[in-house]
């Protein structure tokens, strides 16, 4: 799939610096809003278990959303907040994260990318969750037909459970 030149497609390891980059550039600690960072070693495992989408042009990783079985984040913290605020069905899976370089947002990169792993996981729910205060986001993944589901708080911070069935 392409959208104004932008490649949208499943991530190989060879996509991994450029999603550790745009990763790095988008962490909270930096003034992101991305709250978890991943090492490389992660990444490459996620490739290998679930689809990792994509967004790049010229070579350049422009925009990455994960999807990962819950084992792969049972670790994280703020990840075991939201499954107790909302476990899911079934088969569903973790959405996110997803992220864009700042200057290729509003573009319709990530409706792409999100309607390019819908396609690889049909009928699967997916959850993720979203800051209360990015209202960005909120408003992104609503028009993209997400719901809310559940809030929960975590490290002082309100956080939104958003779900979707593929």
């Amino acid at each position: 799939m392409t959208i104004a030149g932008v490649s949208i497609r499943r991530a190989t390891v060879a996509d991994v610096p450029g999603i550790l980059d745009l990763q790095a550039r988008n962490l909270s600690e930096r003034g992101g809003l991305l709250s978890v960072g991943f090492p490389q070693a992660w990444f490459e495992a996620a490739i290998a278990a679930m689809p990792l989408i994509v967004a790049e042009r010229g070579g350049q990783v422009l925009g990455y959303l994960v999807s990962a079985p819950f084992s792969a984040l049972a670790q994280v913290p703020i990840v075991q907040a939201m499954l107790r605020a909302y476990p899911g069905s079934a088969g569903s899976y973790l959405y996110g994260p997803i992220c864009v370089v700042e200057v290729e947002r509003g573009r319709g990169i990530a409706l792409a990318m999100f309607s390019a792993l819908r396609q690889l996981l049909p009928g699967r729910e997916g959850i993720a969750f979203i800051r209360r205060d990015n209202a960005a986001s909120l408003r992104a993944h609503r028009r993209m037909g997400m719901r809310e589901v559940a809030e929960f708080d975590h490290d002082g911070a309100a956080h939104v459970v958003i779900a979707y069935v593929g």
